[in-house]
């Protein structure tokens, strides 16, 4: 046998979840704690780096918006490459890594290169946000469905591919992701194609974190409430009946 051929190693995406370490699965947290490599994001809760074994590689490979942005294609270099040594390499990401976090690129590039991938699910901060501001996505009598869309860029953008004109039809939840930015634009957006105004909306600011925000309004007051409380990101949108339902701690 040929002791000098290298060894493949793997890929693991996990999911961090919304920024809260305890809403890290215990899978993920399994990961990391194998891991000889971790590519983090600056939305994955950071403080679960701390428990990664003494002389693991860390590498920040975050997208601040308007900041430090880590090309995508870089990233898939180094899974592979780190991978292709052999290593035990961790994609530590915000969120689910299927849900708008490009971990189904990274996922092919690695599979194109031969590389053993598998991920690791987690909870998405599309949910878990609006549950920790006391928003259900359904509820029983108001809606049984909801959407989850990208507003990185606005309705009118000719690289939005949201069918807005569906959403603003819809009877069911809308969550909006990555929305803070042009939150005028797609208020206004859904209302010039028939949803109501006086539809009830909230936007949630680090969700999950002790600073967490929120702030209720409707969709034709919200953008100006969110301004006036300087929300920032990460923050998303939630439009619809539940909105109102405000669901608050008991005891």
């Amino acid at each position: 046998m040929d002791t000098d051929t290298p060894t493949t190693g793997q890929v693991i995406l996990v999911g961090g979840g919304p920024g809260d370490p305890d809403l890290l699965t215990i899978g993920g947290l399994r990961a990391l704690r194998e891991a000889d490599v971790v590519l983090y994001d600056h939305l994955a809760p950071l403080a679960c780096l701390d428990q990664t074994r003494p002389g693991v590689t860390l590498i920040d490979v975050g997208k601040i918006p308007r900041g430090c942005q880590t090309a995508q294609t870089d990233i898939n270099a180094l899974l592979i490459d780190h991978a292709r040594r052999g290593r035990t390499v961790v994609r530590f990401k915000g969120g689910d890594p299927f849900v708008l976090g490009r971990g189904s690129e990274e996922w092919l590039a690695c599979a194109e290169a031969g590389i053993p991938i598998r991920v690791i699910p987690g909870v998405s901060s599309a949910i878990a946000g609006p549950e920790l501001a006391g928003i259900p996505l359904t509820h029983r009598g108001i809606t049984q469905n909801f959407s989850v869309v990208s507003g990185h860029v606005g309705p009118d953008h000719p690289a939005s591919t949201v069918n807005w004109d569906a959403l603003a039809q819809s009877t069911g939840t809308i969550v909006i992701l990555m929305g803070v930015a042009h939150l005028p634009e797609i208020c206004t957006g859904l209302t010039s194609r028939g949803l109501d105004g006086d539809t009830p909306a909230a936007i949630v600011a680090k969700a999950a974190l002790p600073d967490q925000q929120v702030v209720r309004g409707t969709v034709a007051t919200l953008p100006a409430l969110a301004d006036a409380a300087d929300i920032q990101p990460p923050a998303l949108t939630v439009i619809g009946a539940v909105v109102a339902l405000g669901l608050a701690p008991v005891g």
